[in-house]
């Protein structure tokens, strides 16, 4: 794909269109969902950008989710009835964010208390993609209300969710950092 120019002044009018060229609300819950995933990446990207030298392994991992970002919007883009295939998510890719999760979490020890999202800036920069791909989420699972919409992206997502968990508390630990647990006081 070759994008020659980025306005058309279509979007002027409150309105997109779907990748199978259908004309909906830029409001609609799957432009609602695959936007939230968009601010999702951007996040990732932004985390990436961040990296302390000490975490500099984890722009791999960072940049295969963004691609599975780009893949996840595609697919929510992309209606079931669409005149053409697409790549959709699989299970093979929640298997993969799994085993990740599995990876990264053998590292800590177990979670006996509520932790605050805090710490190193880059810990808390995983939070944050933290909160927003619940977000995402929460948006996917209403479009899946209305819409047809393949059950592997939600889960994606929920994993997605898990494992930047892990990843903000296993960057504490690289890093020195101590947890903060929360006080119900």
């Amino acid at each position: 794909m070759r994008i020659t120019k980025v306005y058309t002044k279509f979007g002027d009018g409150g309105k997109t269109y779907l990748a199978n060229g259908e004309t909906v609300k830029k409001a609609h819950p799957r432009v609602e969902a695959y936007g939230d995933v968009d601010e999702l990446n951007s996040y990732i990207g932004l985390i990436r950008a961040e990296l302390p030298e000490t975490l500099k392994g984890l722009d791999g991992l960072l940049k295969d989710i963004q691609n599975d970002l780009f893949l996840l919007g595609g697919d929510l883009a992309t209606p079931p009835d669409a005149p053409f295939e697409i790549r959709r998510m699989g299970e093979d890719r929640v298997r993969w964010l799994e085993e990740e999760i599995d990876r990264f979490n053998s590292d800590l020890p177990p979670l006996e208390e509520f932790i605050l999202p805090a710490g190193h800036r880059i810990s808390s920069l995983f939070h944050v993609a933290r909160t927003v791909c619940r977000r995402a989420e929460r948006s996917v699972v209403r479009a899946m209300e209305s819409e047809d919409i393949n059950p592997q992206v939600q889960i994606y997502l929920n994993r997605l969710s898990d494992l930047l968990f892990v990843l903000a508390r296993w960057s504490n630990r690289k890093l020195g950092v101590g947890e903060e647990y929360a006080r119900f006081k």
